[in-house]
């Protein structure tokens, strides 16, 4: 973790960030924590987070921050789980005033026609009814609370089509639809909802590609900026949103992705073609 700003106006209050064990999750978590926040990182590996609080508390000491990180194992596809992080966040720290949506992924790597469609209904689940869920039930403390911020994490999949990526990109832009209606529907609470897009960032999860080959240069190709993102991008952005500098800002999503939008989505035929054939990456089930 290599971020060294502070969460403008975000100190001593309490935020909750869902797949905050790693990723950009983790980064949002930092930079919050270093910032003064009382941050409540969720996810489905206990371990995982207990590592990650670890990591975050030494890096509050180091630099001196006055934040504060706890964890509570949620899946955020269920909803007892989701009521029950988000009540603990809120008990711990007399009250919740900004969440962050960060937990999601995808298992549909694979032509249209070749999909696995129960790894689809996963996907959606995952990132469409997990992302809901966690509006649902924060929601109800931000209103309770006079009001708050909530940030979506999306993908550029979402605006730029990736071929082959099956229910990703398909359940982003659900994320991003469900954030322009909860920000319709909370802003008589004084509650915010607002998206971000990153583009490729670097990650554990997309090591295989930023180490470099011919889907990290076409990537770079269609990137007017040229180059990779750091998780610090796209935590700058969320802190952004969930502090007062965006008071007036909501039922945004904004891109973070080094100009991507502007061109296309990757090519990813070097790595599935060897799998589908030409053939099947159109279409064609032998």
């Amino acid at each position: 973790m290599q971020n060294s700003g502070g969460a403008g106006g975000l100190a001593g209050r309490s935020v909750l960030v869902t797949g905050g064990g790693s990723g950009i999750g983790l980064g949002v978590a930092d930079l919050l924590v270093r910032g003064g926040a009382q941050v409540t990182i969720c996810g489905r590996s206990q371990e995982r987070l207990d590592k990650a609080v670890a990591e975050l508390a030494a890096a509050a000491e180091q630099s001196g921050a006055s934040g504060t990180a706890t964890a509570v194992a949620t899946d955020v596809t269920d909803e007892e789980s989701v009521a029950a992080a988000v009540a603990a966040a809120t008990a711990q720290h007399g009250g919740l005033h900004g969440v962050v949506a960060c937990a999601g992924g995808n298992e549909t790597i694979a032509p249209i026609t070749q999909l696995d469609t129960e790894a689809w209904r996963r996907t959606v689940d995952l990132n469409v009814t997990g992302t809901m869920l966690t509006i649902k039930h924060a929601a109800r403390e931000l209103v309770r609370g006079g009001g708050g911020s909530i940030v979506a994490v999306s993908s550029i999949a979402s605006s730029n089509t990736h071929r082959w990526f099956g229910a990703y990109g398909v359940s982003k832009s659900g994320v991003d639809h469900l954030v322009q209606l909860a920000a319709d529907e909370l802003g008589a609470s004084g509650v915010r909802v607002n998206g971000v897009r990153p583009g490729l960032t670097r990650t554990e999860l997309v090591a295989m590609i930023t180490e470099g080959g011919p889907i990290l240069d076409d990537y770079l190709e269609c990137t007017p900026l040229g180059r990779v993102g750091e998780v610090a991008d796209v935590a700058n952005l969320v802190e952004f949103l969930l502090g007062p500098a965006s008071s007036w800002v909501t039922g945004q999503v904004i891109n973070v992705d080094g100009g991507q939008m502007l061109r296309r989505g990757p090519d990813f035929s070097s790595m599935l073609e060897g799998v589908y054939g030409k053939d099947g990456l159109r279409g064609v089930v032998q």
